[in-house]
């Protein structure tokens, strides 16, 4: 059953995500579009490096060219921010991107943009979803033509979509200030969609894993976390960088390593984009954060007095609020947030720019500007175990979740909080477990005052049966 996650479709290349189902969501695409602009819907297509990610989208152009929309199909890979941002200045009707974001090399996706600038709205992806359960049912005869033909009728349009993305992060971020700092910056892509770009806007930096490869070479999958970002720590201790930078896949996720090797988790890179935002930049709005980001925003949008919104997973719900009122940063654990000096998106290069963009304003080193949380907030640490597990084993861990329980080992339970998942909030601590929209997992989180504490929640949650 195709179904739409946190971020999208995904499924395993050649079981899952097939030409014939991906005809069928192009088609439910095209439905979606004529409906809600019958006399001249367009659309953007992009792709990321994965195997076979070229054709799926050529694939999905076709279908939408002869069911009557105009495609706008870049000319090679791109990144999803760059995606979104071409949607909203082509003023299309959607951006669709063929990629499967940070998941393994055996998976692809479907991603949907809205013409905001951003991910699509729960309501659109129910909308769309509704229409492809009905064509599911009894899908037609495919007539489609060539792409060449396609082009020689100008339905489908051949483009560059990241001279126009740079030539706007240049006017958005002081690419100045960042060369005058003369950091030592080395970046690595993942293999991904962002290979060579912040080389364009930085041409001293250096990269890894930055050719062409869709199984992603040693890498597990294209996550920038810890455990994924084994060669970049090392090469930034050794080499002496000042920092390390790395996006996923689709480039919408950063992470980030310190000058002394150490992951700097997406927690606080949040925080210190918000400080330096609200108290250097002197910007104002209200802050988004998911409910499995760090309690430090919420004691931050206190001690400011800014406005708070809590929401479940997934960026479409911090997208939708930033396109309905003024946002100053919005975000989530997993390396993804938006700010206000963008398109309401996760865009990780742009974003890794703006970090240091920070350090050089704020004359600072990446790990200062982490010390500065603990000093200010108190220390909080922080760890998510993906775990994975038999349909039975989860459903067990869920249900004992379903019954509130008191106590999570020898940790009192305050309070739940069911906006995604379970989120127990313990004292000075707090735990969330929820299922993966995607893969077959169980995601535990959890955040205390020292890893210690961390480690201990994190294994009595997964005892709860």
């Amino acid at each position: 059953m195709i179904t739409f996650g946190t971020d999208g479709w995904r499924g395993i290349i050649a079981r899952d995500f097939t030409f014939d189902n991906l005809h069928l969501v192009a088609l439910a695409t095209a439905t979606y579009l004529k409906k809600t602009n019958p006399k001249n819907p367009s659309v953007v297509i992009g792709y990321d490096t994965r195997f076979m990610s070229k054709e799926f989208a050529e694939e999905t152009a076709k279908i939408l060219a002869w069911k009557g929309i105009i495609v706008n199909l870049t000319d090679t890979f791109s990144t999803t921010p760059q995606v979104s941002f071409q949607t909203k200045q082509k003023n299309v009707d959607l951006g669709i991107v063929i990629t499967a974001s940070h998941n393994p090399p055996i998976y692809n996706g479907y991603k949907l943009k809205a013409t905001f600038g951003g991910p699509a709205t729960p309501e659109q992806i129910k909308a769309l979803e509704k229409d492809l359960k009905r064509i599911s049912k009894n899908p037609p005869i495919l007539k489609f033509k060539e792409l060449e033909d396609y082009r020689k009728l100008d339905k489908i349009r051949i483009f560059d979509a990241k001279e126009s993305y740079l030539r706007s992060i240049k006017n958005k971020i002081d690419i100045n200030a960042i060369k005058k700092a003369n950091f030592k910056i080395l970046y690595d892509p993942m293999y991904g969609a962002g290979m060579g770009q912040l080389k364009t806007l930085l041409p001293n930096s250096n990269e890894i894993h930055n050719v062409f490869n869709p199984s992603f070479g040693d890498i597990d999958h294209p996550e920038p976390i810890a455990e994924h970002l084994y060669e970049l720590a090392i090469l930034v201790k050794n080499d002496k960088y000042d920092i390390g930078l790395a996006t996923d896949g689709d480039a919408d996720r950063l992470g980030v390593i310190d000058e002394t090797g150490h992951f700097v988790d997406a927690h606080k890179v949040f925080m210190i984009l918000l400080k330096y935002l609200h108290q250097y930049r002197k910007k104002q709005g209200s802050v988004v954060k998911t409910v499995s980001l760090t309690s430090m925003v919420d004691k931050y949008c206190e001690k400011y007095g800014l406005t708070l919104h809590e929401t479940p997973v997934g960026f479409k719900h911090t997208a939708k609020i930033m396109s309905q009122e003024k946002v100053l940063i919005g975000g989530e654990e997993s390396g993804g947030l938006g700010t206000i000096l963008h398109i309401p998106e996760r865009d990780g290069l742009f974003n890794g720019l703006l970090l240091l963009e920070a350090m050089a304003v704020r004359n600072k080193k990446i790990s200062e500007l982490c010390n500065e949380l603990d000093e200010e907030f108190g220390p909080h640490r922080y760890l998510r175990k993906d775990v994975r597990v038999t349909e039975s084993k989860k459903i067990k861990i869920l249900n004992a979740c379903k019954k509130h329980p008191k106590k999570i080992g020898r940790f009192q339970v305050l309070s739940i909080n069911e906006k995604d998942g379970y989120k127990f909030i313990l004292k000075d601590a707090w735990l969330l477990i929820r299922a993966s929209g995607t893969e077959p997992l169980l995601r535990f989180y959890a955040e205390a005052k020292s890893l210690r504490k961390v480690n201990e929640i994190l294994e009595e949650a997964m005892k709860l049966t």
